[in-house]
């Protein structure tokens, strides 16, 4: 069985400016690559991708260690301790924000819900905001919105798991930009471009981390749930990616890695991404990969990926669930 773990932000989190932001410790993010090290095989995703076409084979619980979003954290937290260990890892950065130097939605939320510690007061603001946009668009109704969107969620409370549907892809993107951006200045109140630059990697880091061994793969341009998008704009989405790889990579990229923003995907979002070039896509389904891989002639191979908590954070800690079933199933 393989393994691939996701992670965010990873960052001295005690002594940042937001402290509860949903992230990994520095010091837990090490012994996690100590638990990683003892029990796996950390592989680049060009191994498995060989692995698929029978041109090697991968060693004995393999794991691919992946980093979304193009955060600075990756840069400056986790690319020197992977190189320290020798050991790879896969990037993927969304383009707009490094484009335009502008802080993409998701991340306005979290900072927002990082912001304020009062989840319930900061509902009742956005059921204010959201009321207040009814005279333009045509929305749902605060009670469908509970109905269809107040569920629990694994790693926040129903309310937080509430707002975070509520602003990431329960309302129209017009309305869910101005509602967000209202957060953000109201909570966060700092010039974006500035807090752009300090948040996210930029082009001279990515082509370090290439020239150091890392891979760089897509992450859309406004990260967006692909799968709820029009077949338009998904392509859009993928082009854009693929643009900007061809601009990080100095070259026209070939076989590519789509890492999908919230794991969002449909068949058509795999059809789209193939015909892109794409060949291999990420998805955040906490699973292992059965192996052997099927061949990827002519479609796009899918790996699921564990989140960060699904992971012990101890050296010594004994095998997790994933860990021991991989073995069993070696």
């Amino acid at each position: 069985m393989l393994t691939l773990v996701m992670y965010h932000y990873v960052r001295d989190l005690p002594r940042s400016r937001y402290p509860a932001i949903k992230g990994r410790r520095t010091d837990e993010f090490e012994a996690q690559l100590d638990y990683i090290q003892r029990h796996h095989s950390v592989v680049r995703i060009q191994d498995v991708l060989a692995a698929a076409r029978g041109e090697r084979s991968l060693p004995e619980l393999p794991c691919v260690l992946t980093f979304d979003d193009g955060l600075s954290d990756h840069f400056e937290t986790v690319f020197p301790r992977l190189m320290e260990r020798g050991i790879p890892g896969a990037f993927f950065p969304s383009a707009r924000p490094i484009r335009d130097q502008v802080v993409l939605d998701v991340h306005k939320i979290h900072f927002v819900l990082a912001s304020t510690a009062d989840h319930d007061l900061l509902l009742r603001d956005v059921s204010q905001l959201i009321a207040s946009l009814r005279r333009e668009h045509d929305l749902p109704s605060e009670k469908e919105l509970i109905a269809r969107y107040r569920l629990p969620n694994k790693y926040d409370s129903t309310t937080t798991a509430f707002l975070k549907r509520l602003l990431q892809h329960a309302l129209p993107s017009i309305v869910r930009e101005r509602v967000v951006d209202e957060l953000f200045r109201r909570h966060v109140a700092v010039d974006e471009a500035t807090f752009s630059r300090e948040l996210y990697m930029d082009r001279s880091q990515l082509r370090c981390l290439l020239k150091s061994g890392m891979e760089i793969g897509g992450h859309g341009d406004h990260h967006e749930h692909m799968g709820l998008l029009s077949p338009e704009r998904q392509v859009a989405e993928l082009c854009a990616s693929r643009a900007f790889l061809n601009d990080v990579y100095d070259e026209s990229v070939s076989e590519w890695i789509m890492c999908f923003p919230y794991g969002s995907f449909s068949a058509d979002t795999l059809d789209l991404a193939a015909h892109q070039g794409c060949r291999v896509a990420l998805s955040c389904k906490a699973e292992l990969v059965a192996l052997p891989l099927n061949s990827i002639s002519t479609s796009v191979l899918v790996l699921d990926r564990l989140d960060t908590n699904d992971i012990p954070c101890s050296a010594t800690a004994s095998p997790c669930e994933w860990t021991l079933r991989a073995r069993r199933e070696r």
